[in-house]
Formats: structure tokens, C-alpha cells, sequence
């Protein structure tokens, strides 16, 4: 009994710290600087391989609109939340300029097959895209191209900043709201595992593949923001 105190010990002083770690770095910038159409990075090349088994680059988002997010398919926190809103989003968008890309953060886990049976869940057309591959190149992605923050606790023993936040860019990671809560991020089964830290915005990017606008799913006020700025872009070809 007293292994399994000190396991549960040692996972509440983890989760503490981490919890004391992300409220430090807080409320520096405002979620209102980062509302309306704005161009904030292109996005570099990547390639990562969607439910079908099917390479998707950056070359198949030039030419469509696109909303991203990052998930991890066995999350119950955020993810569902961000999923059902994504559905909202392809429900109330039927454009076929428009792409919807959810990117794992666990693709160790997250196989194509996976991927396939949480994308029915949220009956998912050909338009949204899960993606999984390689965590390095993924995280690269997140924290180099959509200047984002992502940790995997199995990495380090204390969260370490993303490369965007120390290059001086737009500090999303230091928002309320990016993170998923370390008391609800797993199933039972998976209690004494630290969650993955991971964004919970959208991220709206034009035909050009450039970042134009970052959204905070569980705020509803700014994914109004979102509909107003998809409906710009998609009358904008140019955009």
C-alpha cells in the first residue's frame, strides 16, 4: 500500500507543479490581441499521413481555407470539446474551398485506424482531415509552424517553453485556456500517466497557407469571430 501512496503522491506534486508552471505564465497577452483577420506566419512544409493512409503536405492546403487543431483521440477534456465544435464548423460550412485538419499530438497511439473510428464518431467528411506521423516532425510542426506549445510528459519531468514562445513571437502558450487539465485528460485506467499539454485553439489559415487568425474553442464570443473571418476568406479568392 505504501508504493501506491507514494505513486499518488508523486503524481499530485506533478501535476501541482505543472499547474503552478502554466499559471505563472498567464494572462501576458490578451486573447483580443489575436481577434480578426490578420497574417501572422506562412506555414512551413510538413508531411503527415491522414486515416486513409494518404501523405498530406503543405501543397494540399495551398488553394483552400483551412482551420486547424491539435487533439489526441484518447483525451477527455478538451478534445471532445474541440471535435464537436470542429463538426459544428463543417455543418455550418459546406464549402468545398474549406479544409478542417485535426493534428494528433499522440501519434505513437493514434494509428490511421484509430484516427478513422474518432473521425466517425464525429461523422467526419472527406473535407476533415486527421493527421498523424512522426512526433517529432508533428511537435515541430506545432510549436515552429503554428507557433503553438505542446509537451509530452514522458519526454522531460517538468514542462520545458516551445521555441516560438523564446524567439519572440505571438506567446500563445502563455493564454489562458491552452493546456488540458491534468485532473481529467485520461481514463481511469491511465490516472497516474501525465496528460499531454497541447493547444486547444483553432488555428484559420488562407489559400496561400499563411496563418490568419488564432480562436479559442471555449469561448463562444470568439469562435463568432471565427465564422465571421471563414466567411471573408472563402468570398476572398484572393485571400
Amino acid at each position: 500500500m505504501l508504493w501506491v501512496f507514494a505513486l499518488l503522491l508523486t503524481a499530485g506534486i506533478l501535476a501541482l507543479g505543472w499547474t503552478w508552471y502554466f499559471w505563472q505564465s498567464s494572462s501576458q497577452v490578451k486573447p483580443s490581441d489575436l481577434e480578426g483577420l490578420q497574417v501572422f506566419y506562412t506555414l512551413p512544409d510538413f508531411s503527415l499521413t491522414d486515416k486513409h493512409n494518404k501523405t498530406i503536405t503543405r501543397a494540399d492546403l495551398v488553394g483552400k481555407v483551412w482551420v486547424a487543431n491539435f487533439i489526441y483521440t484518447h483525451c477527455t477534456d478538451t478534445c471532445p470539446l474541440q471535435s464537436a465544435r470542429m463538426a459544428d464548423l463543417q455543418k455550418q460550412f459546406p464549402s468545398p474551398d474549406l479544409r478542417f485538419v485535426s493534428i494528433s499530438v499522440d501519434p505513437k497511439r493514434d494509428t490511421p485506424a484509430v484516427l478513422t473510428a474518432y473521425a466517425r464518431r464525429f461523422r467526419a467528411d472527406d473535407r476533415w482531415w486527421f493527421l498523424t506521423g512522426q512526433k517529432t516532425p508533428i511537435y515541430h510542426l506545432v510549436r515552429d509552424g503554428f507557433h503553438l506549445s505542446v509537451e509530452d510528459p514522458s519526454d522531460t519531468a517538468a514542462p520545458t517553453r516551445g521555441k516560438a514562445s523564446q524567439r519572440g513571437a505571438p506567446i500563445l502558450d502563455q493564454l489562458d485556456g491552452w493546456f488540458v487539465s491534468p485532473a481529467q485528460a485520461h481514463t481511469p485506467s491511465e490516472f497516474l500517466d501525465p496528460p499531454f499539454l497541447h493547444s486547444s485553439w483553432f488555428v484559420l489559415g488562407d489559400r496561400q497557407a499563411r496563418i490568419r487568425g488564432y480562436y479559442r474553442t471555449e469561448d463562444d464570443a470568439s469562435l463568432r469571430q471565427l465564422h465571421k473571418d471563414l466567411r471573408t476568406l472563402l468570398v476572398d479568392r484572393q485571400a
